[in-house]
């Protein structure tokens, strides 16, 4: 059997400009599809947080910014009945020692890395480790922030040069809840030497695979990414 290792944050406010905070977590679509189409095609699925926490969904993702309510109300009732699965994760200090063992290695996106994954050792482990091994490695919308923990005290990643994509300047700022954040993803990834791709035009479906990195640009690319992923590993 097929095995799938998802890194989730478990932040539950996002920093903004002056210290001032909001509510964040991961994003629904960005958790969900993913997560079904690799259940369906048969991977055993592993969730691990920083310290095993529970992650949380960003209620925005379930209101009018995640879709229509046909398609938010879903995730809301796929949310609950996965709720035992979020509730059971393991440490990113064990996913780390073990992540080798998993065929793909999955981040999904929301505000929420952008507050821990940013910063943490054992997720840039696991990244660094699964890059250097040509091991699958799958990253959508502001999951890529994990990478800035792999900037070393010189400004250096293993990272640079690669091709990535992750939510767009443009896209981060036609969201009006969230332009006051301290800084931007796609301006943070350049400056650390990756080579950043968008689509022409905003929320739409865009993935860039780069040997065995996977990104994926919004939610929209969601499913578009788990697929390739999985194509990779049949």
């Amino acid at each position: 059997m097929s095995t799938a290792l998802f890194i989730m944050s478990a932040a539950r406010e996002l920093t903004l400009k002056e210290g001032k905070t909001q509510p964040t977590g991961f994003w629904a679509e960005e958790f969900v599809v993913p997560y079904d189409l690799f259940d369906a095609a048969g991977f055993d699925i592993t969730v691990a947080s920083p310290e095993g926490k529970t992650p949380v969904v960003d209620e925005a993702s379930l209101g009018l910014a995640g879709g229509l309510p046909p398609k938010t109300n879903g995730f809301r009732k796929r949310l609950d009945a996965l709720q035992d699965v979020l509730e059971n994760t393991i440490s990113l200090k064990d996913a780390a020692a073990t992540h080798e063992e998993y065929d793909v290695v999955f981040y999904p996106g929301g505000h929420a890395p952008m507050e821990d994954l940013v910063t943490d050792e054992d997720s840039a482990t696991i990244l660094s480790e699964r890059l250097a091994n040509n091991q699958i490695l799958g990253l959508v919308c502001h999951a890529p922030a994990a990478i800035l923990a792999t900037v070393d005290s010189d400004g250096h990643t293993p990272f640079a040069g690669k091709n990535i994509t992750a939510l767009s300047n443009v896209e981060e700022m036609l969201n009006p809840n969230v332009r006051n954040t301290k800084w931007l993803l796609e301006d943070r990834l350049v400056e650390a030497g990756l080579k950043f791709h968008k689509a022409t035009l905003p929320y739409r479906p865009y993935t860039k695979v780069d040997g065995a990195l996977f990104t994926g640009q919004n939610p929209q690319s969601s499913a578009q990414l788990a697929e390739k992923m999985i194509d990779a590993v049949r």
